[in-house]
């Protein structure tokens, strides 16, 4: 062989190579974090102040417990919790497997969710309520 095969058979290669990778590419599922990211981030302003409104509470906010061996996770609202707020199940690498919830706290002030119905991985476990006419935020996250 010449060097002119040479150069000819890498070419190929290479022009294989692009054609590999952008076919690849092309696959992936490019899913973003939110689909109104741009309406949320000017109005991000408005969320300081929600999760500073939670930070005020002190040991009053709302607490988030895994049990690994039962799989539950129980979420303790305040007391003062008047059952107006939402509960999002945000996972970061696959947007289909978010799931929302309507926060309704038991006289205790617990609402178990089964881990059973999520799939192992990181979580970030969104909660937004409102309260005497503030709203809150809390944002944890949570590995199953």
């Amino acid at each position: 062989m010449n060097w002119g095969t040479n150069i000819i058979i890498a070419f190929v290669l290479f022009v294989g190579l692009v054609v590999t990778m952008v076919t690849i590419s092309m696959r992936q599922d490019v899913s973003l974090v939110s689909k109104d990211y741009y309406v949320q981030e000017i109005a991000y302003q408005e969320q300081i102040e929600r999760i500073e409104n939670n930070q005020k509470l002190g040991e009053g906010q709302p607490s988030i417990q895994y049990d690994g061996t039962t799989r539950l996770i129980t979420v303790k609202m305040p007391k003062s919790y008047t059952g107006n707020g939402e509960i999002h199940f945000f996972r970061p690498s696959e947007a289909a497997l978010d799931a929302k919830y309507v926060l309704k706290s038991n006289q205790q002030g617990l609402q178990v969710f089964d881990a059973r119905d999520f799939k192992k991985g990181l979580w970030r476990i969104k909660i937004s309520w409102n309260e005497r006419g503030k709203d809150f935020y809390k944002e944890e996250t949570l590995v199953i």
